[in-house]
């Protein structure tokens, strides 16, 4: 009996690890059949991002809209057919970019080591590679072993990947479904800190909040002027801002101290001082250090929904195309 039990108990706290390590990924997971793997992506990675600046957002809401919907598993990268409208032609993705560099290094992989490495790994690699550029080393942890998945429907990404319009309640629902806490919700809108937002995604606050033609108070009054001199009216739908003004470049903190200051670009940014209870979350994320550390952690967690492994899904030849 004793016997049974210390079976039963050594099994449990193995399946809660493995658990907690993201279901089924680990650390190393090519090192027996494709070692060089992360240093092939970091490589191509870092010489993409040295000549293109803007690559780390991209990669960042590249790996962020791929695992909300059908989870981690590089759905966002196939391409529509005659068949079927694709995950990256539908709203939310029309502005995504760097999909040339991920074949770029699929590419190389698949020279290196033929039907080894997911293009799911790939993203979440980019994503982490890109924005640890500037840091010259990395700034959280990637486990790997997920693999790619078959099916990617732009409906679902149109329904699933959360708004720049959401408030408060439907971002919270979004996150929770995929597993995700209001903590991760304010965390993750860090990423915020870098990368571009387009007028028309954020302009109805400038010119139209409520449908009576007024801006939405809860906006700095001197950043919703900025914006309007950038953003002339509603119909604008090319022309494209920093998210967070004078350190678009840079990763760091100041998308928190900016939101502080009624200075977040999009409702869903606002939406954040909504809540009490993540209004707080945002003062303690003023602190620098205690945002990288929340930052990675909130990422790798992010990094875990919904993978595939396993047998499950397939390795892609090309991550446009399913084999």
């Amino acid at each position: 009996m004793k016997g049974s039990l210390s079976f039963f108990l050594i099994s449990l706290v193995a399946l809660l690890l493995g658990a907690c390590r993201g279901g089924g990924l680990g650390k190393s997971f090519y090192k027996e059949t494709c070692p060089e793997a992360e240093d092939i992506v970091q490589k191509i990675i870092w010489k993409n991002v040295a000549l293109n600046s803007t690559l780390p957002a991209k990669f960042l809401r590249m790996h962020f809209h791929d695992c909300f919907v059908r989870g981690c598993d590089a759905s966002i990268l196939i391409d529509s057919t005659a068949s079927n409208s694709a995950e990256k032609d539908s709203i939310p993705n029309q502005t995504v970019g760097g999909f040339d560099v991920i074949e770029e290094v699929k590419t190389e992989l698949e020279k290196k080591c033929p039907g080894i490495v997911s293009c799911a790994d790939i993203v979440a690699l980019a994503a982490r590679d890109s924005v640890s550029f500037q840091f010259e080393k990395p700034l959280w942890e990637v486990l790997t072993g997920r693999r790619d998945g078959r099916i990617s429907l732009v409906s679902e990404a149109n329904s699933q990947i959360p708004a720049p319009s959401f408030n408060f309640s439907r971002l919270k629902q979004s996150f929770a479904s995929k597993g995700l806490t209001v903590h991760d919700l304010v965390v993750l809108s860090g990423g915020h800190t870098i990368g571009v937002g387009h007028c028309n995604f954020f302009s109805r606050r400038l010119y139209n909040f409520t449908g009576k033609g007024d801006a939405d108070p809860s906006l700095d009054s001197t950043y919703a002027a900025f914006l309007r001199t950038k953003c002339r009216s509603l119909a604008d739908n090319t022309t494209i801002v920093e998210m967070d003004p004078g350190s678009g470049m840079y990763f760091d903190n100041n998308y928190h101290k900016i939101l502080r200051q009624n200075k977040g670009m999009f409702q869903s940014d606002a939406a954040l001082l909504t809540d009490n209870g993540a209004s707080n979350i945002v003062d303690e994320l003023l602190d620098p250090a205690k945002f990288f550390t929340e930052f990675a952690q909130s990422m790798e967690r992010m990094g875990a929904v919904g993978v595939l492994t396993g047998t499950s899904g397939e390795i892609r030849k090309k991550c446009n195309v399913v084999n």
